[in-house]
C-alpha cells in the first residue's frame, strides 16, 4: 500500500475515535474528567506557572500613560476652585450636585444666586449641568459645599469695574432709603447713594421704587463698596447742553457758609461765595433767600466730579451791585456774559502765542 494509503487510513481511525466520544453519556464524561485532573493539577493564581511571560514594554500603552489615565479620576478639589457639576436632586434647604466626587456635594439654597429667589426651581433644574464654586474643603462626611452666589458675585465685580472704566451712566431701581442716602442694585450687587448726591429736586423718602439714571463714584471689592451719584448723571447729560459763560436761570436752592446752591434745570450748581459780588460778603444769607429766582453764569463744568460753577460777580456792571441792585444785574447778565466770553477768547489767544513763542525760543 501506498503512503498515501496509509495516511488516509490513519485519519478515518481518528474520526471514529472522536464520533464514539460524542456519542457517550455526559454523566461518563463528566466523571472521566473528575477522573482525569487531580487537585494538584490545577495551579494557583499566585502561582507563578499559571502566569504567561508577558512582555509589558510592548503593552498597549506606557506607564506614563497609564498614570495619566489614573490621573484624570485622581480629583482633588480645592476651596476657591471653580468645577462642572449635574444637579440631581432639589432639597427643601439646597441642592444635591454631582461633581464627579466619592461623596454628592450640597449647595444650600442661599448660595444658590446673587440676586433674591423665591425658590432652587427659579434658578435650578434637575439634570442641569453648570460650574459651581467650591466653598469649604470635604466635611466629616466627605462632602463639599458649592455655590453659584460666589462665582456671580466675582463676576459681577468685574462687571461694574469695567462700567466704571467706561464711565458708563447705568439705570437703577431705588429699593429702600435712610437717613444717609438711598440703596440700589447694580449687576445684583448693593450699591449706596449719598444724600448729597442726589439731585435736588427728589425727595429722598419718594424714590422708592423709582428708576435714577447714575453713575460711579466708588467701586472697591476689597470693601465691599459700590457708590453712585444720581446728581452726577443728571450734571454730566445736562453738561451737555451747557457750555463756559452761558447765562442761565436758577432758583436758590439751600444757602451755606461758604455759598449758595442754585437749580438749574434739575441740577444744582454752586454759587461760591466769592463768586456773588466783587465787594466783599460776610455771609451769602446777607444777599441770597431760599427760592431766590436769579441769573447766574457758568464759569466752570467738572464732569468728571459733577461739578458746575457758577458766578454773579462776573455780571455786574459795577463792582458791588449784586449788594445794591440785584436787578440791575440780571438785566444785564447777557450783556455782560458776551463781555466774559470776549475776554476768555482773548486770553485764549494770548496764550496760544505765549506757547508758540516758547517753542521758538526753545
Amino acid at each position: 500500500m501506498n503512503e498515501n494509503s496509509s495516511q488516509t487510513i490513519k485519519e478515518l481511525s481518528e474520526d471514529n475515535e472522536i464520533k464514539n466520544l460524542s456519542e457517550l453519556d455526559n454523566d461518563s464524561v463528566l466523571q472521566n474528567e473528575g477522573d482525569s485532573f487531580e487537585k494538584v493539577d490545577i495551579p494557583s493564581a499566585d502561582s507563578s506557572s499559571s502566569r504567561k511571560d508577558t512582555d509589558f514594554d510592548n503593552a498597549g500603552f506606557t506607564q506614563e500613560e497609564f498614570a495619566s489615565l489614573l490621573g484624570k479620576y485622581d480629583y482633588n478639589f480645592k476651596p476657591g476652585d471653580l468645577v462642572k457639576g449635574t444637579v440631581f436632586a432639589l432639597e427643601p434647604k439646597g441642592a444635591m450636585i454631582d461633581i464627579g466626587a466619592k461623596t454628592a456635594a450640597f449647595m444650600p439654597v442661599q448660595e444658590v444666586s446673587i440676586n433674591r429667589v423665591e425658590g432652587l426651581n427659579d434658578v435650578l433644574h434637575p439634570s442641569e449641568s453648570r460650574e459651581f464654586f467650591i466653598m469649604s474643603e470635604e466635611n466629616e462626611d466627605g462632602q463639599l459645599a458649592l455655590s453659584i452666589r460666589r462665582i456671580e458675585y466675582q463676576r459681577a465685580w468685574e462687571r461694574v469695574r469695567q462700567l466704571q472704566k467706561e464711565d458708563a451712566t447705568i439705570f437703577s431701581e431705588v429699593f429702600a432709603t435712610n437717613r444717609g442716602g438711598a440703596l440700589v442694585r447694580v449687576e445684583g450687587l448693593r450699591g449706596f447713594i449719598p444724600g448729597s448726591h442726589i439731585s435736588a429736586r427728589k425727595i429722598k423718602d419718594d424714590l422708592e421704587g423709582e428708576y435714577l439714571p447714575l453713575k460711579f463714584l466708588e467701586v472697591d471689592e476689597e470693601r465691599n463698596r459700590l457708590v453712585l451719584s444720581h446728581r452726577r448723571a443728571l450734571v454730566e447729560k445736562k453738561m451737555n447742553r451747557l457750555e463756559v459763560g452761558e447765562v442761565v436761570v436758577g432758583s436758590v436752592k439751600g444757602i451755606k457758609p461758604y455759598g449758595a446752591f442754585i437749580d438749574i434745570g434739575g441740577v444744582s450748581g454752586l454759587l461760591h461765595i466769592s463768586e456773588i459780588s466783587h465787594e466783599h460778603i460776610e455771609t451769602p444769607h446777607n444777599v441770597l433767600n431760599v427760592n431766590d429766582q436769579m441769573k447766574v453764569m457758568i464759569i466752570d463744568l467738572d464732569s468728571e466730579r459733577g461739578r458746575i460753577s457758577l458766578s454773579t460777580k462776573a455780571l455786574e456792571p459795577e463792582p458791588g451791585d449784586m449788594l445794591t441792585d440785584p436787578q440791575k444785574v440780571f438785566s444785564k447778565a447777557e450783556e455782560m456774559a458776551a463781555k466774559y466770553k470776549q475776554m476768555l477768547f482773548e486770553q485764549t489767544d494770548d496764550n496760544e502765542e505765549l506757547s508758540s513763542a516758547s517753542a521758538e525760543t526753545v
